[in-house]
């Protein structure tokens, strides 16, 4: 321990040399030569003196400190910085003139440095020298302290980011490059830091300002002077083009979206500025709104590793709140001095609270400055996972959605929406009291609100980008054969045998017609509402289920589990706010889709009458606890219901077969009938068809065997059906994008054909027909227009039209005059 009483005693001395066994870089400062000696204190002095008993204690231990090596301190050292004129000299050959040189300007030298950055980047990649983040490296050095037990390090952010400073530019801003190696434990701790934030808002600002489409135009900049003319205040930002054009920000954004798009709102009232200077008079923000995010959830995926990122949901809203204040920047009053404190900025998830006045401090009470305190929009939604896509016995997942600024009222119950946000957690008292603390309820902050189904006039990018251009391709080339509503017919539920005009039926329910707005006050709607009536074991509800998997967007419900709020819609009191909402049935649910209904004679009658305006009008009027609004109902219905007494009476008319008011039976297009007659032929082929379909489904099942080699075909058609998953895509593009029109047909063909059909009921006294069934025959020559994506209305699709009508009419009366009614409609099917 002689080296413990050397340092000391040169401590005291002033002395800068060394001892042997001691490193440079333990020996205090050195102080200059003329400086007086430090004070020595008394804690000085006994430290000393502890060292001093320390050392004689331990002088018979060798010192583990000490090596052997060349000692490089020699006492004259000092002679190497004695000036010598004949080496301190330089050749002026080899200087360079800086004459010779021109000054660069910012934008060649920024050009360079990028240059010699990349190849820096490359050369390090080569070499193998890359660095990992931050917050993937472990903290090895930490584990091995010299102390024996771990030590934790300063923040290694501040400490690493100087050497960064070598990839600033003039303006000592960091270069885009140089913020994407995160040298902090997190993005979002990263994105905090003032360099990054300056260059993430100037990179921000290049991109709203520089970018151009194909044919160089600017879009943003258009997109902000469009903004200005309709006093917006918001800005669409394609996800795809900030990814493109700056991948680090698209990055920075998905992970850390909260804080990003603070820079980003900043960045976009100042571009909107530089158009239109005074803008900030109208609107004090501008919010960026993120769209067209290349992954979408469903609400079952949303899992723990999504939150606090930036996630694309899809679903249903079954319930919407009222829009109430939220508080946005808080101003205080101090009551004692009268003195305004603030503004504080309010966060969604902490109450602001201050502890004293800065200006008396006093330490309250505190008031709430209302007339100063700045408050944003705030509204709830409930997204519903939507109907097609729950899988089966499964129960739709919910999450809540917040709206916040201009996006409130962007979407209403019923309607199918994508919301673009940040999934958050929110701290819910009520969940802490069922499942213990440390539990957290989950919310969706919306940053952009899209429409599906493109009710909001406009055609949305989702709803035009499901299919890909190869599938587009093989529906319009699958359109031209000249089969091909015959083969769609064959392809409607294939495991049931016969039916052929229920399976056209139901085939131009999922392809509907176009609906019509008059000059935008009358409204005729396009959807075909089908009924099925008749015997037990006709295969009914299987044509239910499987319109159910085939249709786009499809609700099922029963008569007897059906209430006419469960149809319609209910009004329900929050919990929360203690406020009435909307909740919408399963008819809204459906909008633009199918709703299904079984056992719909088993309704009672006041619920079978609640759906009388949904079923002609499309709409469904609320009256209750003081809310009167419209829902939307745009949707097919499909109903199959029972005669009375179970099997239906061939010997009485339509009417008299069933429990159902003539008001809702004129509001059904198509009513077709199924008897189940005995046929020993028909008996026998329908057995063989079974038997064959129950040895096909089984696993063992060779195809290559043909069992059953004298079955029929299922419907005497020779064509060929469509695969299942072909055909959901081609009724998905027949509804979205072909709306043929009326042009040079019959008219007269559909005028006699009311006016037959008319007197002819009123002599069976089977049941009504009206006005309603001469628009029916219109739609449902627009649906097989529509099979054949044809943009005009043949006279091929009305004949087709017209034999529906009219087997389903002649099916209905009673067997006595179905053979006279045969004959007189026969010109027709001529």
């Amino acid at each position: 321990m002689d080296s413990f009483r050397k340092r000391g005693r040169r401590d005291s001395e002033g002395l800068d040399e060394p001892s042997d066994g001691i490193s440079a870089a333990n020996t205090p400062t050195p102080l200059p030569p003329s400086s007086p000696p430090p004070e020595f204190s008394d804690e000085e002095a006994e430290e000393a003196v502890v060292e001093e008993e320390i050392g004689e204690l331990d002088d018979e231990l060798p010192d583990p400190n000490e090596e052997d090596g060349e000692d490089l301190f020699g006492e004259d050292m000092e002679k190497d910085y004695v000036q010598n004129l004949e080496l301190d000299r330089y050749d002026i050959d080899d200087l360079d003139d800086e004459n010779e040189f021109e000054t660069m300007d910012i934008g060649e030298r920024r050009a360079l440095e990028q240059k010699l950055n990349e190849r820096d980047q490359k050369s390090g990649k080569a070499s193998g020298k890359g660095k990992p983040a931050a917050f993937l490296q472990e903290d090895d050095e930490d584990l091995n302290s010299d102390f024996g037990f771990p030590f934790k390090h300063r923040n290694r952010q501040y400490d690493e980011l100087e050497p960064t400073a070598t990839v600033m530019d003039e303006d000592g801003e960091l270069q885009l490059e140089a913020i994407a190696d995160v040298k902090a434990d997190s993005i979002a701790e990263w994105v905090t830091l003032a360099p990054v934030r300056k260059t993430i808002a100037r990179e921000f600002k290049n991109f709203l300002l520089e970018y151009t489409n194909e044919k160089g135009t600017s879009v943003y900049g258009n997109r902000i002077r469009t903004l200005g003319e309709v006093n917006s205040e918001s800005l669409p930002v394609n996800y795809a083009h900030l990814g493109e054009s700056k991948p680090v920000l698209a990055y920075f954004l998905a992970n850390a979206p909260a804080q990003v798009l603070r820079i980003f709102d900043r960045v976009a009232l100042e571009a909107t500025l530089l158009h239109y200077p005074d803008y900030e008079r109208i609107h004090s923000e501008i919010h960026v709104r993120i769209t067209n995010l290349p992954t979408c959830f469903t609400l079952r995926e949303l899992r723990q590793s999504h939150l606090n990122c930036l996630v694309r949901v899809s679903g249903v809203v079954t319930r919407r709140t009222g829009v109430f204040p939220q508080l946005k920047h808080i101003r205080f009053n101090c009551t004692k001095c009268g003195a305004t404190l603030g503004p504080f900025y309010q966060d969604s998830s902490v109450e602001v609270k201050i502890s004293f006045c800065y200006n008396c401090s006093s330490r309250g009470p505190f008031v709430i400055n209302s007339e100063r305190t700045v408050y944003n929009n705030y509204q709830r939604l409930t997204l519903q996972e939507a109907p097609g896509t729950v899988p089966s016995g499964r129960l739709p997942r919910h999450r809540e959605v917040i709206l916040l600024a201009d996006l409130i009222d962007s979407a209403k119950p019923g309607e199918e929406i994508e919301v673009t946000g940040i999934y958050r957690n929110n701290f819910d008292a009520s969940l802490n009291t069922k499942n213990g603390f440390p539990v957290f309820a989950t919310i969706i902050e919306a940053n952009y609100v899209s429409q599906l189904d493109g009710s909001n006039g406009q055609e949305d990018e989702a709803s035009l980008t499901r299919l890909t251009d190869e599938e587009e391709r093989e529906i319009r080339a699958l359109s031209k054969d000249p089969k091909i509503i015959d083969r769609i017919v064959a392809s409607m539920a294939p495991s049931i045998y016969g039916h052929k005009a229920i399976k056209t039926s139901i085939a131009a329910s999922l392809f509907s017609g176009v609906p019509k707005n008059i000059n935008g006050k009358h409204k005729i709607r396009g959807d075909i509402n089908v009924l099925l009536l008749g015997d037990p074991g006709t295969a009914k509800s299987q044509f239910l289920k499987y319109v159910e998997k085939t249709a786009h967007r499809a609700v099922f419900a029963t008569g007897q589990g059906a209430s006419a709020v469960g149809l319609t819609a209910s009004v329900r009191k929050d919990p929360v706010t203690s406020e009435w909402t909307l909740e919408g049935g399963a008819l809204v649910l459906a909008d633009k889709g199918v709703c299904l209904i079984d056992e719909f004679d088993k309704m009672n009658d006041q619920d079978r009458t609640s759906i009388h305006e949904a079923m002609e009008q499309q709409s469904i009027s609320i009256s209750k606890a003081g809310i009167v609004t419209t829902l939307q109902a745009r949707c097919s219905i499909i109903a199959a219901a029972n005669p009375i007494g179970g099997r239906y009476n061939t010997t009485v008319p339509f009417n008299q077969n069933v429990e159902l008011t003539e008001p809702i039976l004129s509001r059904f297009d198509v009513l077709q009938v199924v008897k189940d007659t005995v046929n020993p032929d028909i008996d026998e082929q329908l057995a063989q068809f079974v038997v064959s379909s129950h040895l096909r489904s089984h696993p063992l099942f060779d195809p290559n065997i043909d069992v059953l080699t004298k079955l029929p075909s299922d419907l005497g058609l020779d064509v060929k059906p469509i695969e299942q998953n072909l055909l959901r895509k081609y009724i998905y593009y027949a509804r979205e994008r072909i709306h043929p029109r009326l042009q040079q047909v019959n008219e007269d063909i559909i005028s006699s054909l009311y006016s037959d059909m008319r007197r002819e009921s009123l002599a069976t006294g089977s049941y009504p027909i009206t006005v309603r069934h001469l628009e029916s025959a219109i739609r449902l020559s627009e649906a097989f227009a529509k099979m054949e994506l044809s943009d005009f209305v043949r006279n091929s699709h009305i004949n087709r039209a017209i034999r529906l009508t009219i087997d389903s009419f002649i099916n209905a009366q009673k067997l006595s005059v179905k053979r006279a009614l045969s004959r007189k409609f026969a010109r027709y099917l001529v």
